[in-house]
């Protein structure tokens, strides 16, 4: 009787252990092809291109830092910027792209007017028609409107439904989803 007891016991055990392992090893990177996550993105850069002049500023913000690169933009110009994503050395847009039903960007304009357009092109723009905001259009109406101007860049992940419309000084909304990055920069004349 203690044998068989001794057999239940280890039994559960063993059970309990494959049920843990199985739950462990089916994490959001199994269960679909999307293995971007928030581990995997170093930094964030914006590829800021004053349309007038032609010339294009970088500013490449570090994850989880605590220093806000600083973009310096002029009231009445246009720009088109470039969203890029590394991990390490490694661009990490072309997973974005592949992705691009599973992913949208967020940017939330603080105590600073600028207009926002997505212009992404065919290789981001997501099968329900919303564009993910790789490639934006910024008509800059009031760079400083008030303390600490900064712009809050937002990557989701898995939303139920997204929207581009502007909502406050956010531009884009999405219903439910997860953050797989986000990136603050502070915005200067």
């Amino acid at each position: 009787n203690s044998l068989k007891m001794k057999s239940l016991i280890k039994l559960k055990y063993i059970v309990f252990l494959l049920v843990t392992v199985f739950t462990v090893s089916c994490s959001r990177a199994d269960e679909d092809d999307d293995v971007l996550s928030q581990e995997d993105i170093s930094n964030i850069i914006l590829n800021v291109k004053d349309d007038g002049t032609g010339i294009t500023q970088t500013y490449n913000y570090t994850v989880n830092s605590t220093a806000n690169p600083d973009i310096k933009l002029t009231d009445g110009k246009t720009y088109t910027v470039n969203a890029v994503f590394l991990n390490g050395n490694q661009d990490e847009t072309e997973s974005i792209k592949e992705a691009k039903d599973e992913h949208f960007l967020l940017f939330d304009f603080q105590n600073s007017t600028i207009n926002l357009e997505r212009i992404d092109d065919e290789s981001s723009i997501r099968t329900d028609g919303n564009k993910v905001g790789l490639i934006t259009k910024w008509t800059v109406i009031k760079a400083k409107n008030g303390m600490n101007p900064q712009l809050v860049l937002t990557v989701i992940h898995d939303a139920v439904s997204v929207d581009e419309a502007q909502n406050g000084s956010e531009f884009g909304s999405v219903i439910g989803g997860e953050t797989d990055a986000m990136a603050t920069y502070s915005i200067s004349n």
